[in-house]
């Protein structure tokens, strides 16, 4: 059998029986002659997988009976390093090489490679097709991993924005939430929230609400999303500090560690969920904390990078919003607009992504990135809004597999954008970045690259 792509964006598929035609959006200009059967077809527990090299323990299998599931197929990747994601969707052919993690995994390109097998162009095109980091030695159970619909979250810290994340996941998650198990070491505290959270009842329901549990420390990591909320520093309100995020680093990082630890000995498969300041680089340090024996030598035994996830650009896309709807020249954010990067002073919006205009989105940057010291200078701790829109909201959005904003790994850094976690995969939105974006959000991952 003979496989071509000719330029005008077909794939011909040359049989004994005849001449069947692909249409193939994803591949422009590019010219392909299919040279022998050098891609491998597996299969293990109902799970499809496709490699160009031979794999062990599992069992062979064909196209055409990978073509009539409806399933994702997992493509071994063998050029990424074990510091890079273990899954990833793969929306273009030109991620069917990807080396790297970088910034480029946000810029949608018209890809012209050659010798790109159509079998793989078709899944790509129907969304099926995942990346599989062969690097790491039990990618395969990865793949295999359990797919819920209704998830135990349990959350740690319960101040302000921790109470208020648990009564938004109480209001929303009903369809999404098996159990809550809540944790502070507060107990009294503990005991007030475990009363109140399970006193909040819809009148007349025809089926039973998931239960709000006290947990105990030991029981943390019993779950598939741990939701980090506990800080030991937020500046008062009227004290002249800045930048608060970063004000909260050091205090908070340390807190973080000591849970990081406790996920890498619990061998915690679950998503590890971080609310407090400053997100971005507080992922980066229980990334590199649950990496590393009890020499401080790093050894890549705990968390994957991608089951890290951070949760504070959901407010300011919120803000952004908020500023936006306030006059008619950047009205076109509600429907066009994105945010990228930290919950913080290197904060990007982008006022569209059809038509950017650099002048309203750096507007609606700098109102969006001092909207907190607003509410700080009327006296008031801003937190609502916080807990709300990248808490409760956002890990709802995660649960479910829809779009949000959070901030996942990118190489060296968290970075905040668009994204959604469906199947236990993360898939970046991309889109068509102009040079001006482009320009902002490097100088963006360098600062964040350089803190750590």
């Amino acid at each position: 059998m003979k496989h071509i792509l000719h330029s005008d964006e077909r794939v011909v598929e040359a049989a004994n029986n005849g001449l069947i035609i692909h249409h193939s959006p994803l591949i422009i200009n590019c010219t392909f002659v299919y040279k022998g059967d050098y891609v491998h077809y597996y299969i293990k527990d109902n799970t499809y997988f496709i490699s160009n090299e031979e794999i062990q323990g599992l069992d062979k299998t064909s196209w055409e009976k990978l073509l009539k599931s409806d399933k994702n197929v997992y493509y071994f990747n063998t050029q990424l390093s074990k510091e890079a994601r273990v899954m990833y969707r793969i929306t273009e052919p030109s991620m069917l090489e990807l080396k790297e993690e970088s910034l480029e995994m946000l810029d949608r390109t018209d890809a012209n490679i050659k010798g790109i097998d159509p079998n793989l162009v078709h899944l790509i095109e129907r969304g099926r097709l995942i990346g599989l980091n062969s690097s790491y030695d039990n990618c395969i159970e990865w793949a295999l991993k359990e797919r819920k619909t209704k998830w135990r979250v349990h959350l740690l810290g319960l101040g302000d924005v921790g109470g208020t994340l648990a009564t938004g996941l109480r209001l929303l998650g009903r369809d999404s939430i098996e159990t809550l198990g809540i944790y502070d070491r507060d107990e009294k505290r503990l005991d007030r929230w475990e009363r109140e959270l399970n006193q909040i009842k819809f009148p007349f329901m025809d089926e039973e609400d998931f239960k709000v549990e006290p947990i105990s420390y030991d029981d943390l990591f019993n779950c598939d999303m741990f939701v980090f909320c506990a800080s030991r520093f937020i500046p008062e309100v009227g004290s002249k500090v800045k930048d608060v995020r970063m004000a909260q680093f050091e205090s908070n990082a340390e807190i973080i560690n000591e849970y990081a630890k406790l996920a890498r000995q619990h061998q915690f498969k679950g998503i590890f969920a971080v609310v407090s300041d400053p997100v971005d680089l507080l992922c980066k340090c229980v990334y590199k904390t649950s990496n590393e024996n009890e020499q401080g030598e790093w050894d890549g035994q705990g968390l994957p990078p991608d089951r890290i996830r951070g949760y504070g650009l959901g407010v300011m896309n919120a803000r952004a919003l908020y500023y936006a709807d306030q006059q008619a020249e950047t009205r076109q954010y509600l429907k066009e607009g994105r945010a990228f990067g930290p919950h913080g002073k290197d904060l990007i919006i982008a006022d569209s992504i059809n038509d950017y205009n650099h002048e309203s989105s750096m507007y609606l940057t700098n109102r969006t990135i001092k909207a907190n010291l607003e509410v700080r200078d009327a006296g008031y701790k801003p937190y609502i809004a916080p807990a709300l829109s990248s808490g409760a909201i956002s890990l709802i959005a995660t649960i479910k597999g829809e779009w949000h904003y959070s901030a996942t790994f990118m190489k060296e850094v968290y970075m905040g954008s668009k994204n959604r976690f469906k199947d236990e995969i993360t898939e970046l939105e991309k889109v068509e970045l102009p040079e001006q974006l482009k320009e902002r959000l490097q100088t963006t991952y360098d600062q964040l690259k350089a803190i750590i």
